[in-house]
């Protein structure tokens, strides 16, 4: 699609995939954008941690809250956001996400600049492949991205905030 063609976007319409603990819909990517941000959903699972902590070197992150509760660690600072809030993640900063509430949560994450959806798309076709990927491909597309992850972060973080982490059983 070219910048500045009109559409509408459906409920269902985007691709979809899964990031292992969350879901991903893309809907807008930095070709339609002319570069300057993507948009995806997520959809998360009751009480789902989203990632390890983690921080992104190229882009900051907004998480407008469609439905559900969203927890977030941004720095040393735990929020929560609910419909209608809108949760801000800058770059270079440590932080995470989480659903926060027994019912499902979905959230709408603009990023900026675009191109960080482009780690997404690569981590679903990985988990798609089948079986659980190589810490070590994982590790080298989020090289290729400018993110760190924090992997020592996630057993306190479940304990802290009551949360599961990983794909759904």
């Amino acid at each position: 699609m070219q910048t500045g063609t009109a559409r509408v976007l459906g409920p269902k319409d985007g691709k979809a995939g899964e990031l292992g603990s969350i879901g991903v819909r893309f809907m807008v990517g930095g070709d339609e954008s002319g570069g300057g941000f993507s948009l995806v959903e997520h959809p998360m699972a009751p009480r789902r941690l989203a990632a390890p902590l983690h921080r992104h070197s190229r882009e900051d992150e907004y998480s407008f809250v469609l439905e559900g509760r969203v927890g977030a660690l941004l720095g040393d600072e735990t929020v929560l956001g609910g419909p209608g809030d809108l949760i801000f993640k800058p770059r270079d900063q440590w932080h995470t996400f989480w659903n926060a509430g027994d019912e499902p949560a979905r959230i709408l994450e603009i990023i900026s600049p675009a191109g960080f959806e482009c780690f997404f798309e690569e981590m679903t076709q990985l988990l798609a492949d089948g079986g659980p990927p190589d810490p070590a491909q994982r590790i080298a597309i989020a090289d290729r991205y400018g993110l760190e992850f924090d992997f020592a972060s996630i057993p306190g973080l479940l304990e802290e905030h009551g949360l599961t982490f990983g794909p759904a059983q």
